[in-house]
């Protein structure tokens, strides 16, 4: 695997709108591209948003087409069955695999997601 795990300041982060809070409902994933990444929203349970690399690390599927369970908040990649657990985006088959987290905020109703100025990947990889 390579990469940061995520982002955990908000030194040297560029807010970018991604989505309004509106049209994003609770126990949805959606693909979105921000600046130029690919990133997956998951609207988790009590309004929390996270957010996470687009595609899997393994054969860069994108991971909203997945199979999730919103209350367990597993979600299975369609690609070659990698799960992953949504409160971390840490690996469960295979444990190895890690998705980077973006950090995410809501303003005035809009989902904004930061994307780190720093010239390293945001997209962690793994060949497990």
């Amino acid at each position: 695997m390579s990469g940061a795990r995520g982002v955990q300041s908000t030194d040297q982060i560029r807010w970018l709108g991604a989505v309004e809070l509106e049209d994003f409902w609770e126990g949805e994933l959606i693909d979105v591209e921000v600046d130029g990444e690919k990133i997956m929203l998951a609207h988790l349970a009590e309004n929390e948003i996270k957010a996470f690399q687009g595609v899997c690390p393994h054969q860069e599927v994108l991971l909203a087409l997945g199979v999730w369970d919103p209350d367990s908040r597993i979600l299975v990649c369609t690609g070659h069955n990698w799960e992953f657990d949504l409160n971390s985006g840490s690996g469960r088959n295979p444990a190895e695999a890690q998705l980077y987290e973006y950090p995410v905020r809501v303003v005035h109703g809009v989902v904004e997601v930061g994307i780190p100025q720093d010239g390293a990947s945001h997209h962690n990889r793994c060949h497990a």
